[in-house]
């Protein structure tokens, strides 16, 4: 992998998010894939289990919830690649309303990120920290 292969990979995650498409979220993992939302919890595994999480967030579950559309956006990119292992660093931001006129929360994010030889994700580790 490559610094670009990863920026690629950065840019379809934020764009998934952003629609919520299950094809595209799907797009990004590879089928036995393990999903940390936070470095302690147990594992989400198999693309089709992502997708739900995303798109359809249970009560209880790690998820936070979906985001509504507009009051949101993120900009990721690769701090080190090495072979098929990256780390990534960005923010997430978050509105009160799709105006933007209202800033709810700001979040510094890592991603610790193996992809492989498509370029699909098999492990990601969030961590993440809401400025002050």
């Amino acid at each position: 992998m490559t610094h670009d292969d990863v920026q690629a990979w950065l840019d379809r995650y934020v764009a998934a998010w952003k629609s919520y498409d299950p094809t595209a979220i799907g797009a990004l993992f590879s089928e036995d894939a393990a999903y940390r939302y936070h470095p302690a919890d147990d594992p989400i595994i198999g693309r089709e289990a992502i997708v739900a999480a995303w798109v359809d967030p249970q009560p209880g579950s790690q998820a936070s919830g979906r985001d509504e559309p507009g009051t949101y956006d993120a900009h990721y990119e690769p701090y080190a690649v090495e072979g098929e292992r990256a780390v990534a660093v960005g923010w997430s931001r978050y509105w009160t309303n799709a105006t933007r006129a209202v800033v709810e929360s700001t979040f510094d994010n890592c991603f610790l990120l193996e992809l492989d030889a498509p370029g699909r994700c098999r492990s990601f580790i969030e961590f993440y920290r809401e400025r002050s």
